[in-house]
């Protein structure tokens, strides 16, 4: 496996990508020895992994999404705020964040080993302000890239031992969200955790639960012990002791704090003396840095399941739109059929459509008449009049289809128990289809029929004078609308055409023109269903959409 660190003074550069990041090269050490740094191969799986966990989205709501949601932007939270700062500076301090239970003394610990109140400890309960971290002056060069920094207030003393950033965190149990929140972040961020508890409070269950959090991912820990009275330090601490051994953390450090009574300010040399001692040997260079990579190969082995539970999310999404994507499909293809059984068995003359036919091709009309070269305006107004009642019901007929299937679509996904179903519905939104949305579609029909006509013009030469002498009577546009007419399921325009053209030429033409429109009618149907797949078709949907999270997997295995 890759080494951790790279210690050689030629280890090779932090490539291209990497600078062009922002992430620190190699610096160099007070001595002029190269500061070590992670190696190449560890940091850019680390980045990878960060990259693709930034990309990932949990786009349908399901039962568990918005965990996944929450523990994404957790791990990212994780990678940026300590791992990856920890591997471009292996050379940084020891961030070791305080934390505990509101009212267990962390400021007054953190100021007392310090020497000065740098921590303002707070009297009113929940209090809402900055957490404060503290360093030796010498250290600022290494921590002025570290992100952490932006959220907390700095204060430097040359009393911190060098090699080490003390946190004073908020409250883990305040009533106040945000205080939880940033508590958490830090000690995700922390390569050392130090937990304050008291005497009559050591058994509660918030420093439990972050101490076994912490026990989870390998993270370096102490635990203090305040305001232990005289009397019971040797019962409490036999008990705290026991309690540690039995949850797997019989090696984690106890400093008891014995009770001072009332009092204000710093807490006596002597008390915090073994935690000064002790921090001032994890800021030594060898034992900070043993501190630094036993976390660091924790948080990479704690990594494993948190980024196996992610792609297991992004399955359950790939799964949940495989079964979405057949309901969507099924529900439009109900109204694609009845559309086209309408186009077939002349529904797009019903209405309108027959009422103007029998104005024009009535007794009295200018179609019934025989066909002279008077009555030739006469025929193309009334053929007109009629192309434009075909062009509106048209119109409707498309429109209908696409809102129909709409309408299928969002009542399938209303009475569907499949996970994601009401979430996808609600991504979908509305089914409004605009009244004119086939008018397109149906002039585009229209135009077709003069097409028709001239195609069959060009069969063959009787068939070519019939269509000749059928323009010449009606024009162009007119001997064009008749072909439509007798398409749309007039009966009346399909004899008169077969007078005029025969019976095998009018068949032919007007079989054309139902077939594209049936072909219309089940496209429009179809793209019912498209604000439905335009959700679906999410690259985070895609069948291998978990395999970028399971290749960063395995080689986070690899790693550790």
């Amino acid at each position: 496996m890759p080494a951790d660190v790279d210690r050689s003074a030629a280890a090779p550069p932090v490539d291209a990508g990497r600078a062009a990041s922002g992430a620190p090269a190699e610096g160099t050490a007070d001595d002029g020895a190269p500061r070590p740094r992670a190696s190449d191969y560890l940091l850019d799986a680390v980045g990878d992994l960060r990259r693709d966990l930034e990309r990932t989205r949990f786009v349908l709501s399901l039962d568990g999404s918005d965990r996944a949601e929450k523990r994404r932007r957790e791990l990212l939270e994780q990678l940026d705020d300590q791992l990856l700062p920890r591997l471009r500076e292996l050379s940084a301090p020891a961030v070791v964040v305080v934390a505990g239970s509101t009212g267990a003394g962390k400021s007054t610990l953190v100021n007392s080993v310090v020497g000065e109140e740098v921590s303002p400890a707070g009297v009113l309960r929940p209090t809402t302000r900055r957490p404060v971290l503290t360093h030796h002056p010498a250290d600022a060069e290494l921590l002025a890239a570290h992100p952490l920094l932006e959220d907390v207030d700095v204060v430097v003393r040359d009393q911190v031992p060098r090699g080490i950033a003390l946190v004073d965190a908020p409250d883990l149990d305040s009533l106040l969200v945000a205080n939880r929140t940033v508590a958490h972040r830090l000690l995700d961020a922390a390569d050392l955790w130090v937990f304050v508890t008291t005497a009559a409070r050591y058994g509660d269950a918030v420093p439990w639960q972050a101490l076994a959090q912490a026990a989870e991912r390998g993270t370096s820990m102490a635990m203090v012990l305040n305001r232990v009275p005289a009397a019971a330090v040797s019962t409490v601490r036999g008990d705290l002791m026991e309690r540690l051994r039995d949850a797997g953390m019989r090696t984690v450090p106890l400093f008891v704090v014995p009770d001072q009574g009332p009092h204000q300010g710093l807490l006596a040399t002597t008390v915090v003396a073994p935690v000064r001692r002790w921090l001032a040997m994890v800021a030594g260079p060898d034992r900070a840095r043993s501190v630094i990579l036993r976390t660091q190969r924790g948080t990479l082995k704690a990594l494993r399941p948190w980024v196996d539970e992610l792609a297991e999310a992004v399955q359950a999404q790939v799964d949940a739109r495989a079964a979405l994507e057949r309901a969507v499909e099924d529900a439009v293809a109900a109204p694609g059929q009845r559309a086209e059984l309408a186009v077939r068995g002349g529904g797009l003359a019903d209405g309108p459509v027959r009422a103007r036919w029998a104005t024009a091709g009535g007794a009295r009309g200018p179609l019934a008449d025989r066909w002279t070269r008077r009555g030739t305006e006469q025929r193309a107004a009334a053929l007109a009049t009629l192309r434009a009642e075909l062009l509106t019901s048209g119109t409707v007929l498309l429109t209908a289809a696409r809102r129909h299937a709409q309408e299928s679509v969002a009542a399938t996904l209303e009475a569907s128990d499949l996970p994601g179903a009401a979430g996808l519905l609600a991504a979908v939104g509305p089914t409004d289809v605009p009244a004119t949305h086939g008018a397109d579609d149906a002039a585009a029909w229209l135009e077709l029929a003069g097409t028709v006509l001239e195609d069959l013009g060009a069969r063959d030469r009787k068939t070519a004078g019939a269509v000749d002498r059928l323009v010449k009577a009606l024009g162009a546009p007119g001997a064009a609308t008749l072909l439509a007419a007798a398409a749309s399921g007039l009966g009346a325009a399909g004899v008169l055409l077969t007078r005029q053209l025969g019976a095998e030429a009018t068949q032919g033409g007007v079989r054309r023109l139902q077939d594209d429109l049936a072909a219309r009618v089940r496209a429009q149907a179809r793209a019912g269903a498209d604000p439905a797949r335009a959700v679906l078709a999410a690259p985070d949907l895609a069948d291998d959409a978990a395999s970028r999270l399971r290749l960063r997997l395995a080689v986070l295995k690899g790693l550790t």
